[in-house]
């Protein structure tokens, strides 16, 4: 990484302004801008979060906006109504009001003085988020956007479903993340003496996340609201698309370069859950900046910069690995393709019946799928984000508590690119059953490394917006489209497909443990395999990476004892406890004297074959110090389940200096009704 103070023109910081709404609220923004904007007014980059500009993202912003003011743009970064020093109550992730506010903070910029008219919306996760989705309000001042890790579907491909199953991971976890996100206060120092009012509005406004979420457990308006995909013609925005193969935000860059009748341009390397540019694992990483430089300096200011003669879509083909869970850097080759789907794409098909192999049949007899609860602990985490232990191990235990399909050893390379999708005929003894398949690399010695996943909650065969229980014995039909994944079988090596009727905590398991018979012959793996010739031709180049200074933020040391993910058994009572530490940020000490500090500990436990024995649980502490101001928030959010329903409990602690300040315990019970 290279770091640079050295920018074309001078930056000067506009902090604490205050944006008025038209309810009379104020959304907190920091603004870095050219100092002569005002005699020359620049083009607006817009960074619109929840996350808390004072000091969650401080560090982040302040290698990234003043880059961009640097450059010759407006960069602003406000916290959304609810959030950090912003009046108000945050009701729900990507919330109608959100939208609203937003618009409203564009056409605020563009109205400026040493403001141009024309803004840009980038961001990376939520950010990514609402760039679409603001994207497709179509406001005028709106010309282009970035968006990096998100999704257009929120229902099919965000943290609460998977196939239509409940996402057990991430639907506990995020949730509980939120809550406590939603407790923190103002900043006594920048919005005054209302600080303490504007609190505790937001506590007396407390919802838990999972309240809302898991009443809507079909693709309902609920979900439709917020995804792009119900009618991409609706933006009309510059669209650049960015996702990692090592994270679960990559679909949408596809679909989009796909299906937008608006510019588009889409890369996908091999990062996690984090800018291209952050020296976060695994790279290589790339000049970020530099390139969506090119593409504001085209959208925003017209200039020629040839980014639209880029190839529309540039991905990272990544090469065969053995298992690890974490990787420095991935080998692999960038190339260029025309557009998605790519013609020089050729399918594949393999008949589980003919060519692949299981050792759970003799050949072409119907196959008995039915694992135990605890398939799915060697998962790894939903969101790598560059941690030590984020992404799978070695699955040959998973595999052992699996039914595997192998095919015979490759005599040629297998380049697959794109959505492998499973075509299954299957019989159920329940009603309701999930199927998790896994998409395998086989090393000759043995060792298997997990290349791309995906689920069907059987109940939503027929679509993600209805429920159709199984008629018990009967054959069904079912399609299970994989996570997009670039990734070469080599010479050698065999391609392996794991089915398993669980998948904990990914999957939360339907109330009864059924069993599925498997129809071999009738059930295909469908893949794309890119033409070999496209990894020996030269491919897309970028910039090393290159950021602004960092902030002076002092880490202090990790306290922490437990490991980042730990898998105990307890054979006694036959209980998997998986223990998870996501190493958010630790505590760390602001150049305006604020020490912020926040644990965080996940835990999923199933028993037996029991699968209503299966509890997920997130508890958070966060403390907030600066002079004689002390804050601390201590939440707890638990979800269980009946045969019947879903019980969801979530309780709040807050202090000031102390003394108890707020504590409220949150019980709900939801109907299951089709997970």
């Amino acid at each position: 990484m290279k770091i640079t103070t050295d920018f074309p023109r001078n930056v000067t910081v506009m902090d604490d302004v205050f944006i008025p709404m038209g309810d009379g609220a104020q959304l907190a923004a920091t603004i870095w801008l050219p100092e002569d904007a005002e005699e020359n007014p620049v083009p607006v980059l817009l960074e619109y979060l929840p996350y808390r500009r004072g000091d969650w993202t401080a560090t982040r912003d302040a290698q990234r906006h003043p880059w961009y003011a640097g450059h010759g743009y407006a960069s602003v970064r406000v916290d959304m109504r609810g959030c950090g020093d912003s009046d108000g109550v945050m009701v729900d992730e990507y919330h109608e009001q959100e939208q609203a506010d937003g618009l409203e903070v564009i056409a605020w910029l563009a109205r400026q003085p040493w403001s141009t008219g024309k803004v840009g919306m980038f961001g990376i996760s939520w950010g990514g988020f609402n760039g679409l989705q603001i994207a497709a309000r179509r406001p005028e001042a709106l010309k282009a956007i970035v968006t990096v890790c998100s999704t257009d579907d929120r229902y099919a491909d965000d943290v609460h479903y998977y196939g239509g199953a409940l996402l057990g991971i991430d639907m506990s976890s995020w949730a509980g993340t939120m809550f406590a996100f939603q407790c923190r206060p103002p900043a006594p120092w920048r919005v005054g003496t209302k600080w303490e009012d504007m609190w505790n509005e937001r506590l007396e406004g407390l919802q838990p996340f999972t309240e809302i979420w898991m009443s809507h457990q079909e693709r309902d308006a609920y979900w439709r609201h917020g995804s792009v995909c119900e009618d991409y013609a609706d933006i009309q925005a510059a669209v650049l698309a960015v996702g990692g193969w090592a994270d679960p935000y990559r679909n949408a860059v596809l679909r989009l370069v796909d299906k937008l009748a608006a510019p588009s341009r889409g890369i996908i390397g091999p990062w996690s859950h984090q800018y291209p540019d952050i020296d976060r694992t695994p790279g290589p990483n790339i000049g970020f900046l530099q390139e969506t430089l090119r593409w504001w300096d085209h959208w925003l200011k017209g200039e020629e910069t040839g980014v639209m003669e880029e190839p529309a879509l540039r991905v990272f083909h990544q090469e065969s690995v053995r298992p690890a869970t974490k990787y420095p850097e991935r080998k692999g080759n960038w190339v260029a393709l025309e557009g998605w789907p790519s013609q020089r794409i050729a399918p594949v098909t393999f008949n589980f019946g003919s060519e692949l192999r299981t050792l759970a049949a003799d050949v072409g007899e119907h196959v008995l799928i039915d694992t135990p609860q605890h398939v799915g602990m060697d998962a790894g985490r939903w969101f790598p984000f560059g941690n030590d232990a984020d992404l799978p191990p070695d699955q040959r235990s998973e595999d052992g508590r699996s039914v595997v399909f192998d095919s015979s050893i490759r005599a040629e390379d297998l380049n697959i690119l794109g959505f492998p999708k499973l075509t299954l005929r299957i019989a159920c003894s329940s009603r309701r059953a999930n199927i998790m398949a896994r998409l395998e690399d086989v090393a000759p010695d043995g060792s298997s490394t997990l290349v791309t996943r995906g689920a069907i909650n059987l109940a939503k065969r027929h679509g993600m917006d209805r429920a159709d229980d199984a008629q018990v014995g009967e054959w069904i039909d079912a399609e299970l489209e994989m996570t997009a994944i670039s990734w070469t079988i080599p010479v050698g090596h065999k391609l392996r497909v794991a089915l398993s009727t669980t998948y904990w905590p990914w999957l939360w398991p339907h109330a009864e443990q059924g069993t599925l018979i498997l129809d071999p012959n009738a059930s295909d793996l469908h893949l794309g395999h890119l033409d070999p010739a496209a990894l020996v031709e030269p491919g897309p180049s970028f910039d090393e990476p290159v950021q602004g200074a960092p902030l002076a933020v002092v880490a202090e040391p990790k306290s922490s004892t437990i490991p980042e993910r730990e898998v105990r058994y307890e054979p006694d009572s036959d209980t998997w406890v998986l223990t998870v530490d996501p190493k958010y940020g630790g505590y760390r000490v602001y150049p305006d004297g604020m020490r912020y500090g926040e644990q965080a500990v996940e835990k999923y436990t199933i028993s037996g074959n029991d699968p209503l024995s299966a509890v997920a649980e997130s508890n958070w502490l966060i403390e907030m110090d600066r002079d004689d101001w002390h804050v601390k928030i201590d939440t707890q959010s638990r979800i269980s389940a009946t045969a019947t329903h879903f019980n969801l409990s979530n309780r709040v602690t807050t202090y000031l200096n102390g003394s108890v300040h707020f504590d409220k315990t949150f019980e709900k019970e939801i109907e299951r009704t089709s997970v």
